[in-house]
């Protein structure tokens, strides 16, 4: 029998098809499923115009089986099958496709979902197989035909017997390789994992012999090993099912199926739109952190499908960085899609959904936030860094989509607040939102600095994660309230007047300028505190880099050596102010050890390095001694 060539330059292609277009040989199974389900389909929309033809569902399936011993897989459909013209027109010029064909003839609307127009997939058999071969018989047709191919080699095609309307598709698995291991595709586990990662969703049966082990008649424990045929796929996807059909329980189930988590979701949410671009979505909202969620090797996304076809498996274009936690999957019939199907060859479809699932996830936040706290809380615990970083990032381009989610813990109300709820509470003649930074809300509590705004009976908002003030600089202010951290030079709040005469004042002007050149370039500034109550001594800062953020960026691998301008405030009603005007009067030497012991002191309390311990540990010897 002569060997036909492929047509236009198919030999060129068919490697590309082998070699260059997908990039997971498992993804051949996908590509003949969707062709098998594509004719069936067609008979489908054939009995919609023609009384002739009597569509039931139960008689369509696709049926896998596996033969080990002569590596052989095939892929059996009820569908409308082929004639030897479309045998010669659909696998003998690669790129053709029958399924676009047969839209065009019957002026099947975009908006039936038949899956396969580019008329590729069946190649991709060719990664897999050294040889395929199709027996084929068309609806209305009494003559059968037999496809057989080695690949670029060419094909013959030639009449054969088969019974039923409809197609086989034999594989001949190629022997295993260095590089891959292709014993895998005559595994049963294998072949079945595969379906139901990426034809789960196929609306029409697909049957496979199935192994089981079960209890043997008559015995009480001992088991014996049965193959049935069973049904491999779901079929009905639920996120086609309507909301109003599902319970909590489906939706959780699901989201345990899926292995999108090992916890139990927070919130799901169902979504089904039909405008612009068609789409529907079930996302959730995780209550629990992942293992590498704050790592590189975390990878965001949903997973994208394609009239209920897996696309792909995390799509990172459909969330932005700041929702990367959300998880869930999106099925749309309006993807325009690359040859491969596993690409997008442009994305304005996906912008759209992608601006829509945001907004929803947003209001479905704040809805949580609102009406059930202790879940919001429980997010927020695990997520809400990641909320703070979506502000910091992308030169505060998102602030407005998340400062309402944002929390912060409260001196007042010893608990997470939101800024909004701080806001409200302001009394009338606060002018700022006031913030402390520190390692654990108990450090915070006791810092010097806070003493004169909680004096005040103003709150306080405690910082403890190293992105915070970041994202507050970022943020500037909010709803018209600047905010401001109670180290900073000028709080804006009416002190109490120290009062000094002339002499003193001008005395304690010369003891602050010593000071200052006793510590050198440690400080920008020596100066009477307006801030300090019970404290001694506290350093503040002036200019945009906060002591907090100098620790952050020091404890950076690439450390930028940024450090922030620090002014030590000295309380002047304190008993140690008092010792310290004595040593500047009498004794010079002593003032320097006592200026060193404050300094160290105030950073100390700062949670700052000292500089030099041990010369610190001598001075307090010095001093007992």
């Amino acid at each position: 029998m002569a060997i036909k060539q492929f047509e236009a330059e198919s030999k060129r292609l068919l490697e590309l098809m082998i070699n260059s277009i997908y990039s997971h040989r498992e993804i051949f199974l996908r590509e003949l499923i969707s062709n098998a389900s594509d004719a069936i389909d067609k008979i489908y929309y054939k009995a919609l115009t023609d009384d002739t033809i009597e569509f039931k569902k139960d008689d369509y399936y696709i049926k896998l089986t596996i033969d080990k011993e002569n590596r052989l897989l095939t892929i059996t459909d009820t569908g409308i099958g082929m004639t030897e013209e479309e045998l010669q027109n659909n696998l003998g010029v690669i790129a053709k496709s029958g399924t676009f064909s047969f839209k065009n003839e019957n002026e099947i609307k975009d908006g039936y979902d038949i899956i396969g127009q580019f008329g590729v997939g069946f190649y991709s058999s060719f990664m897999v197989a050294d040889e395929v071969t199709v027996i084929t018989k068309a609806l209305g047709s009494e003559q059968a035909y037999k496809w057989h191919s080695h690949g670029i080699d060419g094909y013959t095609i030639e009449g054969c017997e088969k019974v039923d309307v409809g197609t086989e598709i034999t594989l001949k698995i190629k022997e295993n390789s260095e590089e891959e291991e292709f014993d895998d595709y005559l595994e049963e586990y294998r072949i079945k994992s595969i379906v139901k990662k990426y034809s789960d969703f196929i609306r029409y049966p697909i049957k496979m012999e199935v192994t089981e082990s079960k209890l043997k008649e008559g015995s009480e424990d001992e088991y014996e090993k049965v193959q049935e045929e069973q049904t491999v796929n779901s079929m009905v996807p639920i996120w086609r099912k309507n909301k109003s059909e599902l319970t909590d329980e489906d939706y959780e189930n699901f989201y345990s199926e899926k292995h999108y988590g090992f916890d139990k979701p927070l919130k799901h949410v169902h979504i089904s739109v039909d405008g612009a671009v068609r789409y529907q979505s079930i996302l959730y909202i995780p209550k629990e952190t992942p293992y590498n969620y704050y790592t590189k090797e975390f990878e965001k996304g949903l997973e994208l499908y394609s009239n209920g076809v897996l696309i792909m498996e995390k799509c990172p274009d459909l969330l932005p960085d700041y929702f990367s936690f959300v998880k869930g999957m999106v099925d749309s019939e309006d993807l325009s899609l690359n040859i491969s199907r596993e690409i997008l060859q442009h994305d304005r479809q996906l912008k759209l959904i992608a601006k829509n699932i945001k907004k929803k996830i947003k209001s479905q936040l704040l809805s949580l936030q609102k009406d059930e706290r202790d879940s919001y809380l429980d997010f927020f615990e695990s997520f809400g860094r990641q909320l703070k970083y979506g502000i910091y990032s992308d030169f505060g381009a998102n602030k407005d989509d998340l400062q309402d989610l944002i929390m912060f813990y409260s001196s007042k109300e010893k608990e997470l607040v939101t800024l909004d709820e701080y806001v409200s509470r302001m009394p009338e003649e606060q002018k700022y939102i006031y913030f402390a930074s520190g390692e654990t809300y108990e450090r915070i509590d006791k810092l010097p600095q806070t003493e004169l705004v909680k004096d005040k009976g103003f709150e306080i908002l405690y910082f403890i994660d190293d992105v915070d003030e970041f994202a507050i600089n970022v943020l500037g202010r909010y709803k018209e309230k600047e905010f401001k951290s109670v180290s900073s030079g000028d709080l804006g709040i009416e002190a109490d007047e120290i009062v000094e005469d002339e002499e003193e004042k001008d005395q304690n002007e010369e003891l602050f300028s010593e000071m200052k050149s006793v510590l050198s370039t440690k400080v920008k500034e020596v100066k009477a505190s307006k801030r300090l109550k019970s404290h001694p001594v506290c350093l503040s800062t002036e200019g945009q880099i906060s002591i907090e953020m100098e620790k952050i960026m020091q404890s950076m691998p690439d450390n930028p050596n940024m450090k922030a301008d620090k002014v030590l405030e000295i309380n002047l009603n304190h008993k140690v102010f008092g010792a310290l005007k004595d040593t500047f009067k009498n004794d010079k030497q002593k003032f320097e050890l006592y200026t060193n012991i404050l300094y160290n002191q105030a950073l100390l309390i700062e949670g700052l390095p000292l500089e030099d311990p041990v010369s610190f540990t001598n001075n307090i010897c010095e001093i007992m001694e």
